[in-house]
């Protein structure tokens, strides 16, 4: 079945009040982990490339693999760019197909945020393909961040409104505490933050920098207007792991299929958990 748009997937998890899983890829191997685990427990899923993706694979390699997974797949698959940072970036991976494009306009000031994000929006719904804003931002490591300094970089609920209201984004990445890549000690979420967001925008919201994130945090989310949540650092540990158990008991083995065979398992186990937490598995 042909590429869905995050507008779509996101929409029938505010029905059923679940989230879908967003996981990066880089590889062949990544990207069979997820379709075969998406397949597999029958959930609908979003296929992340970031910007650093597409510079080591190249945009090509990764629309040409999704689209080859795509073509035996009965799930719903979302193509979609993970934190552009420029007008080009998104405009190329929206030529190349992607049915959605992330702008991160987090590092502007609200308006030039706003008025970059929905230049991209404009484009973006006239091709018929969906778009994830962001306001707030999210931090590299959760210790780096001191507690004036996080509540500097959450988002405002007001403001929230209003980007949300002026851009028309199809989904909307908040920072209410989480990090990207691995955390020193438990993350601590601001679910009031999260709730008095949901409360006040019509539109799904994403939460980053999820792997590592307790399960009851990730429930509480959900509970609390999360409909999308990234998942990358867990993906690259269990790749790691996988390809580190074959390297480490057996030295000898030289064959790329039978060590990347271990990680990509390994990966649809951590795919497979996410998104029975998710709440997404059995809704295809």
């Amino acid at each position: 079945m042909p590429f869905v748009t995050l507008r779509e997937v996101l929409a029938d998890a505010e029905r059923g009040k679940y989230a879908v899983g967003a996981f990066n890829t880089n590889n062949m191997e990544i990207v069979q982990a997820i379709v075969e685990a998406a397949q597999e427990e029958r959930a609908p899923v979003i296929l992340q490339a970031s910007q650093g993706a597409l510079k080591y694979a190249g945009i090509r390699y990764i629309t040409a693999m999704v689209r080859a997974a795509v073509e035996t797949s009965t799930v719903p698959i979302v193509l979609h760019l993970d934190h552009g940072t420029s007008f080009e970036q998104t405009m190329l991976c929206l030529k190349h197909g992607f049915s959605s494009v992330m702008f991160d306009g987090s590092k502007y000031s609200l308006q030039e945020n706003i008025a970059a994000t929905r230049k991209v929006v404009d484009v973006a719904h006239a091709m018929g393909a969906s778009v994830e804003g962001e306001l707030g931002k999210i931090g590299g490591t959760e210790d780096d961040i001191t507690v004036d300094e996080r509540d500097a970089l959450m988002t405002d609920p007001d403001e929230a409104l209003q980007f949300v209201t002026e851009t028309k984004v199809d989904a909307f990445a908040v920072a209410i505490g989480t990090a990207h890549g691995t955390y020193k000690g438990e993350p601590k979420l601001d679910f009031d933050r999260l709730k008095t967001i949901d409360e006040r925008v019509d539109t799904a919201i994403v939460l980053h920098g999820a792997s590592g994130v307790p399960a009851e945090s990730i429930t509480k989310a959900i509970s609390l207007g999360v409909r999308k949540i990234n998942i990358d650092t867990e993906l690259r540990q269990a790749f790691t792991r996988g390809v580190q158990d074959v390297v480490q008991n057996k030295p000898g083995e030289y064959d790329p299929r039978k060590i990347l065979g271990p990680a990509k398992e390994e990966m649809k186990a951590i795919i497979k958990e996410k998104m029975r937490l998710f709440g997404c598995s059995g809704k295809v």
